[in-house]
């Protein structure tokens, strides 16, 4: 039986030559059925002695197959006993026949059950073993047959006796399917033996190594810059593939591979395909060959200036999207870029992908051909007339249209008036009689509003709408209805360093200069006054044409009696002492310098 570890055979010892095995003489007769003299039967006897000793353990004899039954096979060597041998010793168990003459080793002359210990597979190792050794001793290559996977490796037929192939020993690299191999006849060399342990190992990665340094001297012999060859593809990475040329592998990085884009080697190239390539960089030395494949076809960007012209309408198809655009291959090896600018007239573009997906066949025009650079500027929205153009007629100022509220920001809230087509209403423009500190008090997102165009900006595509303008303009009348020197009542509603807002109801504020709130040395109006206090004033003026009320506290206490100027000033006071203790947050910039109304300045 073959071991698969290092030393996998059993013993066996030379067997020297023997003498002719002589003829079996019966013994079992009594004296008296034959007239034998004295010296007859003493030669008798003296054959017999001589036809023992000429079989002797560890030799191979001759035997005939008497029957063969529960896998095995009762052999007659001649001796008082037969031999019996397991069918597995046999290479070919269907061919043994009852009758067939064989060589068979001798190994033990009786066993516990009287009969003769026999082996086939040791008498084939013994014929064969000259031929091995001296295959071993030469290093001469000899074809085995790969007969079954065993532990660690595979069994080899070899002249008709087994050797062991060792799993590391069957190829160049490392086998994944060593069943696809069994039943093929290889070349191997013999790198180890061991008589006394029948033991034989074999090598097939030592003849193909021979084999490739061969080759691999020839080739680097030949081998220079820009020739072509084939060779097989032995391995792919993310980064290329090498190629075996016969005998020494080559590079064939992934940018040499296609003009085109390739994202992984194995989208152009498999395992075991047959390529040829061209060889771009050769160090002997190193023993380092670069290898091409796209070299092997024309330049794509030889005049692609000519082929492509600023205007031209074509079809491509989106092969890559980034945060900044979408690159369109024209052809192989030749692609455009579509930046996300110029994907749409009308809509912000936040990413390339909210308009075109990879695989999509999209018509694009030609902005800017770049050969040098190997770049190419399309555009997507160009394919479609700008609607800027004509936009000024279709949205006439003056013109009342209704749109839905699509996003509020600290100065105002844009209006879309069609899909892509935005206009801003600011906050100075959302109110005739009140002061909008954010568009949230007037508008809420999603709100549908009438809106007025009032101005049309092409070149920056700006569009200003107005509000407020859908009514008319209230303040003509508020000059009659608000006469100089006319006494209100209101409600502090903002203050900051030019004055105080005040409500005075139905939607109108008026507006009190720092230097008419009463107090001489008043640096900051929210040191003596609260929001949502409330206030006593007089009507200074209306400006119609500024839209601004004028109210002032001054010009009321002046017309007030002493009880009622003391009352009033301990009450501003008390209010000081509040918020001293209390002093008020810091308001944000934004609230501090919103874009200025009329009434924010003021002669005082």
């Amino acid at each position: 039986m073959l071991d698969t570890t290092e030393n996998t055979l059993n013993p066996v010892a030379d067997a020297p030559p023997r003498a002719p095995q002589a003829p079996l003489i019966p013994l079992n007769v009594d004296e008296e059925d034959y007239d034998v003299s004295p010296e007859d039967r003493a030669e008798i006897f003296g054959q017999y002695e001589d036809s023992l000793r000429s079989i002797a353990e560890g030799e191979i004899v001759r035997g005939t197959v008497l029957a063969i039954e529960n896998n095995e096979v009762l052999v007659d060597v001649g001796f008082k006993s037969e031999g019996v041998i397991s069918l597995a010793e046999f290479s070919d168990p269907s061919s043994i026949q009852v009758g067939q003459v064989i060589d068979v080793f001798l190994e033990k002359m009786e066993n516990q059950d009287g009969l003769v210990v026999l082996s086939k597979q040791r008498a084939d190792f013994v014929r064969v073993w000259d031929r091995v050794k001296e295959a071993h001793d030469q290093g001469q290559v000899v074809e085995g047959k790969l007969v079954r996977k065993i532990k660690g490796g595979v069994v080899v037929d070899l002249y008709g006796v087994e050797a062991f192939l060792p799993g590391s020993q069957i190829a160049l690299r490392q086998v994944q399917n060593v069943d696809a191999l069994l039943g093929q006849n290889v070349m191997v060399k013999i790198i180890k033996l061991n008589k006394r342990r029948r033991n034989i190992v074999v090598s097939r990665r030592a003849v193909l190594e021979e084999e490739r340094d061969r080759m691999k001297a020839t080739i680097l012999k030949d081998l220079a810059k820009d020739q072509i060859r084939e060779g097989v593809v032995k391995n792919i990475t993310d980064f290329g593939a090498f190629v075996d040329l016969g005998g020494i592998d080559g590079l064939l990085h992934i940018t040499d591979m296609s003009w085109g884009r390739v994202s992984h080697p194995s989208e152009l190239v498999k395992i075991g395909d047959k390529v040829r390539v061209k060889v771009l960089n050769f160090d002997p030395e190193k023993e380092r060959i670069s290898l091409g494949l796209k070299q092997l076809d024309s330049y794509p960007w030889e005049g692609v200036d000519e082929k492509y012209k600023v205007g031209d309408r074509l079809k491509g198809k989106v092969v890559s999207i980034t945060d900044y655009g979408a690159f369109i291959e024209l052809e192989r090896g030749v692609e455009g870029l579509i930046h996300v600018s110029e994907m749409s007239w009308t809509r912000h573009v936040r990413h390339p992908s909210k308009v075109v997906n990879i695989g999509d066949i999209i018509d694009a025009v030609v902005l800017k051909v770049d050969k040098a650079n190997e770049k190419i500027s399309l555009g997507l929205k160009q394919v479609e007339p700008d609607p800027w153009l004509t936009l000024d007629q279709k949205y006439p100022t003056g013109m009342r249209v209704k749109g839905k509220v699509r996003n509020l920001t600290n100065f105002g809230a844009f209006v879309e008036l069609e899909e892509g087509i935005d206009g801003l209403v600011h906050v100075s423009d959302m109110s005739w009689t009140k002061r909008v500190a954010h568009p949230s008090e007037v508008l809420k997102k999603g709100d549908t509003v009438e809106v007025v165009i009032l101005s049309i900006d092409k070149e920056h595509r700006r569009i200003s709408l107005g509000l407020k303008q859908v009514s008319d303009d209230p303040w003509p009348q508020l000059a009659d209805r608000f006469p100089s020197g006319m006494v209100l009542s209101g409600t502090i509603n903002r203050l900051f360093d030019r004055g105080a807002i005040v409500d005075l109801g139905e939607g109108i504020e008026g507006f009190v200069p720092l230097s008419q709130l009463g107090i001489d040395d008043l640096k900051r109006p929210n040191d003596a006054f609260e929001v949502g206090e409330p206030l006593t004033m007089k009507v200074t003026r209306v400006d119609v044409a500024n839209h601004r009320l004028i109210l002032s506290v001054k010009a009321w206490l002046a017309d007030q009696d002493d009880i009622a100027l003391a009352e009033w000033t301990s009450k501003r006071n008390q209010v000081r002492a509040r918020i001293a203790a209390n002093p008020p947050a810091e308001e944000p910039v934004a609230a501090k310098a919103p874009r200025p109304m009329a009434e924010d300045v003021v002669e005082e």
